[in-house]
């Protein structure tokens, strides 16, 4: 009789086991399990991990493509045979990007923040989205705003953190980057969009300073620090006539020091140079006065509707990542990759009297506490010899693609070269750079010799 008992214990062990199995098999295969069986009650949850399993499996499988390191595949990019494609650096190609091309040009041109990819690499899990098809369908949140509540939350958070500006008193708006808000805030009434006729560009406002035609509307564009030379300009005009819009899109520790937040009337953020996400699209104004933001949000009503819901979804879960631990991490990684590259530019360019870069003092910084060297995002390149009066046309002759200084209506004997694109773009630059300064301006002194 003991025998037998033990044997219908066994038994049920081992029918235990089995049946455990089955439901486990079953419920990670997918929603109708096995044999296409529903299971009641546990339906909702079983099809919850199936959609949301199936989607990040897909950007896992895009994500694994490695591209020998020299290039990304993406669940939106080209298929090949089913599976993502790789999409190569500048400079590489082939089905992997293993094939480096030497004879192309470096791009120094965008300012495009790629050297930031490595750090969300590292943060791939817990930077991640899934979004579910019925995810904000919806004109507008819930409270009739096209505003996430949490999102301006935490962004009042991250520059609280920073301390580089005061939002204490500020209204906070979304914009599709930062071109919308500028946009925004020269917006006159609810169906006038801004008209160009009305107004003329006219460069440098330090030459308007002392003049005495200052009777007009005048706006004040700010950016500090300024693109391309990486200076912490201030307004330069003032009066009751002069409005002044601050750009700080470049304002963030890994390209400059803090020494103090910022407190402006109108300032503009955005994510694409603190976060590297430039294609997500995403910017912010803080507004001190009432008026303006009601202006500059009745124009984003019309204009757009708003920012993306899931651009604000995707904004949300990487500051979530950024203010975790302080904000320190993604500032320390950017500085490092940045002081490099700055480094290996001037030991470059050193060795040549033909080119000298802009000279940025050292600056407090409040968030690192301790003076520290600026390393701004693009070099601001002046071409010293007399023949050169058109200075990008020399790294252009070297393979080097920039913008001349006259976009930025300055002198045409500047150049501007981005910094912040990938590993690739850089050691491209700087190998184009060492093939201009070494064996150019060699093979022109043998010449002359």
């Amino acid at each position: 009789m003991a025998r037998s008992e033990g044997s219908i214990c066994k038994l049920c062990l081992v029918c235990s086991v089995i049946m455990n199995l089955f439901f486990g098999v079953n419920l990670y295969v997918g929603r109708r399990g096995l044999w296409g069986w529903k299971w009641c009650s546990d339906e909702v949850n079983v099809r919850g991990l199936s959609w949301s399993g199936r989607a990040a499996a897909e950007a896992k499988s895009a994500a694994a493509e490695e591209c020998s390191g020299h290039g990304r595949a993406y669940l939106d990019g080209v298929v090949i045979d089913g599976m993502p494609a790789c999409e190569c650096n500048t400079c590489y190609g082939g089905p992997d990007c293993s094939l480096f091309l030497p004879s192309c040009s470096a791009n120094a041109d965008e300012g495009d923040p790629l050297f930031l990819e490595p750090f969300w690499k590292q943060h791939a899990e817990s930077s991640a989205v899934v979004v579910a098809g019925w995810h904000r369908v919806s004109y507008s949140f819930s409270d009739q705003t096209t505003l996430s509540k949490e999102l301006e939350s935490l962004l009042r958070k991250l520059h609280s953190l920073l301390g580089n500006a005061i939002t204490d008193g500020k209204y906070i708006l979304f914009g599709a980057g930062s071109t919308q808000l500028l946009n925004a805030a020269l917006y006159q009434e609810q169906t006038e969009f801004f008209d160009p006729a009305d107004c003329s560009f006219q460069g440098d406002p330090a030459q308007w300073k002392n003049g005495t035609n200052t009777t007009g509307d005048i706006i004040d564009f700010v950016t500090a620090p300024n693109n391309p030379n990486g200076q912490l300009n201030e307004a330069v005009l003032h009066g009751p006539n002069v409005k002044t819009i601050h750009d700080r899109a470049y304002y963030w520790p890994h390209y400059t020091g803090i020494p103090s937040p910022a407190d402006e009337d109108l300032t503009i953020f955005t994510i694409s140079k603190l976060t590297g996400h430039a294609g997500s699209r995403f910017g912010r104004a803080l507004i001190r006065n009432e008026e303006l933001y009601q202006r500059m949000d009745m124009y984003l009503e019309l204009n757009t509707m708003g920012v993306s819901r899931d651009t604000q979804l995707r904004a949300l879960k990487l500051l979530k990542v950024i203010t975790e631990e302080g904000g320190r991490e993604i500032f320390e990684f950017g500085y490092k990759i940045m002081t490099k590259r700055w480094d290996r530019l001037r030991k470059t360019l050193s060795m040549s009297n033909r080119f000298s870069l802009q000279k940025v003092p050292p600056e407090n910084c409040t968030f690192f506490q301790k003076v520290r060297e600026p390393t701004p995002t693009y070099a601001w390149v002046k071409c010293e010899r007399e023949g050169d009066r058109d200075c990008i046309e020399i790294p252009n002759a070297a393979k080097i693609l920039g913008r001349g200084g006259s976009i930025f209506h300055d002198d045409s004997r500047y150049a501007r070269l981005s910094l912040i694109r990938s590993n690739d773009d850089f050691d491209v630059l700087i190998s184009h750079l060492e093939s201009l300064v070494f064996f150019r301006e060699d093979r022109a002194k043998i010449m002359r010799l």
